[in-house]
């Protein structure tokens, strides 16, 4: 899925529980059934990529304007590796932010199974998997790294869930993922 065909809020209910039909015991996960509903979830972008180049462009505009005074000097041998090593820590750090912000986190549920798949750019693809009628959805308010920090309880260990998303976001989610769980 391309970046400019995402909604503005990081996560996309890819399927929804209300589209489901309703919990019959017939899908199963072992049988290689869709899930009843599935989550995707990644970190928000506040600089897409199409506003990166217009802003790399109005900046070395910008920067390069006052060199313009200077062409035909030494003054301007001397004043170039500056603005040229500026330039380029800045396009460096913006491509590693991109980089970094390619985190994806899959949630899918079945009738019996429910998995959490997280795509780091630099890691290992990590996976969680629980049944969903154990599962809890903790929100936790006092002593969390982020404020309204959502766990999932109820697999072989605890999970956090979007823990890239702002407060905000988690609270939207929160009651989504409460319903999902306390079908």
């Amino acid at each position: 899925m391309g970046q400019g065909s995402r909604p503005l809020m990081p996560f996309e209910w890819v399927k929804e529980l209300d589209q489901a039909p309703a919990s019959t015991g017939a899908f199963s996960f072992e049988a290689g059934d869709p899930p009843l509903a599935e989550l995707h979830l990644w970190p928000y972008r506040s600089l897409p990529r199409k506003g990166f180049v217009t802003f790399f462009a109005i900046t070395f505009l910008l920067v390069s304007l006052p060199l313009i005074a200077v062409l035909g000097t030494m003054l301007l041998w001397g004043l170039l590796p500056f603005v040229a090593t500026a330039l380029g820590a800045m396009w460096l750090l913006l491509q590693r932010s991109y980089r970094d912000g390619e985190i994806l986190e899959e949630l899918r549920v079945w009738d019996d199974h429910a998995t959490l798949t997280r795509h780091d750019p630099r890691g290992p693809i990590r996976h969680w998997e629980a049944n969903p009628y154990w599962v809890r959805v903790e929100k936790i308010d006092s002593a969390a790294p982020v404020d309204h920090y959502l766990v999932l309880k109820g697999g072989p260990r605890d999970v956090e869930i979007g823990a890239f998303l702002s407060a905000e976001e988690r609270l939207s989610l929160y009651p989504d993922l409460q319903r999902l769980f306390h079908r």
